[in-house]
């Protein structure tokens, strides 16, 4: 099969997987593509492919703009200020690696981000089922 193939495959079946995903799936998507995006960008500064860092970088920021846009800032306590800080600071780091090319910056992104996202994938059916329910019940 040719890597056209298997690509078109790919394509096809990741919208498939997002057509068919809740909320919490979705999200986890995100998270796991960021890490992706981040591999695949020191990947380029290791072959010093400056357009594939640089395409890399900026999907990788634009999911952790997405994941920090759409926080609820209306939660209580600070969780949400928190993590709203944390995108904020790994957004910072990200575009300072566009003018120090370094990997440095995406090992630490990574090693921030992935507690996180391993966070996420671990919570329970049951608590996600609540936490829908409830935001159904407070937007609608």
């Amino acid at each position: 099969m040719s890597l056209k193939a298997i690509n078109a495959y790919k394509k096809g079946s990741l919208k498939q997987d997002i057509a068919n995903a809740d909320p919490h799936r979705l999200t986890l998507m995100l998270m796991q593509g960021a890490l992706d995006r981040l591999a695949y960008a020191k990947g380029c500064i290791s072959r010093d492919d400056l357009k594939g860092r640089s395409d890399n970088l900026s999907k990788a920021t634009a999911i952790f703009l997405n994941l920090r846009d759409t926080l609820d800032m209306n939660v209580e306590g600070d969780f949400s200020e928190n993590m709203a800080n944390l995108y904020n600071y790994i957004i910072e780091k990200l575009t300072s690696i566009n003018t120090e090319n370094g990997i440095e910056h995406i090992d630490e992104v990574t090693r921030l981000f992935m507690p996180l996202k391993d966070a996420w994938a671990a919570i329970p059916e049951q608590a996600k089922q609540e936490a829908y329910s409830a935001s159904q019940v407070a937007h609608g």
